[in-house]
C-alpha cells in the first residue's frame, strides 16, 4: 500500500462547540495538534464530529476549514455520508470542490437498503464525482451491514477505493483482503481491535482515541506499519483502557470530556448527545493516567 496516501492513524476529529456554535479557533488548534502529533491524515465531520447534528452549512464550513488548515500536509478524508443518495453526492461533490483528498461515506442508515441498494448507492456516487471514496461500515449505528461480496463488486469501480470497517470482525478483514485485491484500502474503525486488524493485513485506523492522544496513537501505528509487533503491543496495552473508556458514555461526550481536561476545547455536545456522565469520569481519568496523558 505504499502507493496509497490513506494509511496509518487518521483521527476522526471532534467538532468543538462554544455557545451553541462551532468553535472554529479551537478546531483549527486541534487540527494543528494532530499534525504536530504525527498523525497520517484527518477525518472532519465523521460520526465523532457529530455530523448528525451539524447543519449543512456547518458541515461544509468544517470541511473547508479543515482543508484550509491542513494545507496538504496530510490527507483530508471528509465525512460525506447520508441515507439519501442525492444528498451524499452533494456532500462528496462539495468535498472535492474545496480540496479534500477523499470522502468517507457511511452505509445509508435507517432505511436499511438491500445489498443491491447499497451497491447502487455507491455506484451512483462513483459515477457522479471523481473523488476517492471510502465505504464506512458500522452496522451497530446504521442497522445495515455491507457484505464482502458487495464490497468485491464495489472494488471494481474506479472511485471506490476502500473501507473503514467498524465491525470489529477480524475474520472478514482477511477474506476482504484476498477478495478485493492489493489496491483495496483497509482501515479499521475500531481502536481496540486495530492491532489485530493490521495483523490481518489492514493499512490503518480511523481513530477516536487519537483526538486525545495523537502522539501515542501515531507511535503505535508506526510500529504496526513497520512490523514491530512487540512495540505495537506495548502501546496497545498502554492505550486499550483509554480506547474503551472513551465509549463509556455516548460518543463523543467522553472524548470531549478528556480533551477539556487537557485544556483543548470545551465539553459541549449537541442533543440528543448529553454531556459526559459524572459516573464515568473517574474511569476516563484513570485511563488517561495509564496512557501517560495526565
Amino acid at each position: 500500500m505504499v502507493h496509497s496516501p490513506f494509511k496509518g492513524v487518521i483521527p476522526a476529529l471532534v467538532t468543538p462547540f462554544r455557545d451553541g456554535a462551532v468553535d472554529e479557533a479551537a478546531f483549527v488548534a486541534l487540527v494543528e495538534r494532530q499534525i504536530a502529533g504525527g498523525v497520517h491524515g484527518v477525518v472532519p465531520v465523521g460520526t465523532t464530529g457529530e455530523t448528525a447534528t451539524l447543519s449543512h452549512d456547518e458541515h461544509r464550513r468544517v470541511v473547508e476549514l479543515c482543508v484550509r488548515t491542513v494545507k496538504g500536509r496530510v490527507p483530508v478524508i471528509a465525512g460525506a455520508g447520508s441515507n439519501s443518495t442525492a444528498e451524499a453526492i452533494e456532500l462528496v461533490a462539495h468535498a472535492k470542490a474545496v480540496g479534500a483528498d477523499a470522502a468517507l461515506v457511511v452505509t445509508p442508515y435507517y432505511n436499511r437498503p438491500s445489498q443491491e441498494g447499497l451497491y447502487r448507492h455507491y455506484e451512483a456516487i462513483n459515477n457522479a464525482v471523481q473523488l476517492p471514496v471510502l465505504v464506512y461500515n458500522v452496522p451497530g449505528r446504521t442497522s445495515v451491514d455491507i457484505s464482502n461480496d458487495t464490497l468485491v463488486r464495489l472494488s471494481k469501480l474506479p472511485n471506490i477505493v476502500g473501507i473503514k470497517d467498524a465491525t470489529g470482525d477480524l475474520t472478514r478483514a482477511s477474506f476482504q483482503r484476498i477478495q478485493c485485491g492489493d489496491d483495496w484500502v483497509m482501515l479499521s474503525g475500531d481502536d481496540p481491535t486495530a492491532l489485530g486488524y493490521l495483523a490481518h493485513g489492514g493499512h490503518g485506523v480511523i481513530s477516536v482515541t487519537a483526538n486525545v492522544a495523537p502522539e501515542a496513537c501515531a507511535t503505535f501505528m508506526n510500529a504496526c506499519m513497520a512490523g514491530q509487533w512487540e512495540t505495537a503491543l506495548y502501546w496497545q496495552d498502554r492505550l486499550v483502557r483509554l480506547h474503551k473508556a472513551l465509549f463509556l458514555d455516548a460518543s463523543p461526550s467522553p472524548t470531549k470530556f478528556a480533551m477539556a481536561h487537557l485544556g483543548l476545547c470545551g465539553e459541549d455536545v449537541r442533543l440528543p448527545i448529553a454531556p459526559c456522565s459524572d459516573a464515568v469520569k473517574p474511569a476516563i481519568l484513570e485511563a488517561m493516567r495509564e496512557a501517560g496523558l495526565v
